[in-house]
């Protein structure tokens, strides 16, 4: 089981545990020279999907409006169109 273990993670499991905490102390490091805290990353993610669950729905809005906007025009012309086909 141990060798399953050391080819899932790619080195041993104690080699794999210090890399990932030099990696994470480097990375949070630099997320905390450019501003950013946990509660700030969070708080980003979560208005970053509402936002894209707002302006989803807004965008639908928008395409049933061009849908309206087109039917006004193709409708009436495709019954003319059919209108014509009809008495041939």
């Amino acid at each position: 089981m141990a060798d399953g273990v050391n080819k899932f993670l790619g080195d041993t499991l104690g080699r794999t545990i210090v890399k990932l905490i030099v990696v994470c102390l480097v990375v949070g490091f630099l997320l905390a020279f450019f501003g950013f805290t946990p509660d700030n990353i969070v708080d980003t993610i979560r208005y970053w999907f509402l936002d894209l669950w707002y302006n989803g729905f807004r965008a639908l809005g928008r395409v049933g409006n061009y849908l309206v906007l087109g039917a006004i025009i193709v409708i009436p012309i495709f019954v003319i169109l059919r209108l014509m086909s009809y008495r041939r």
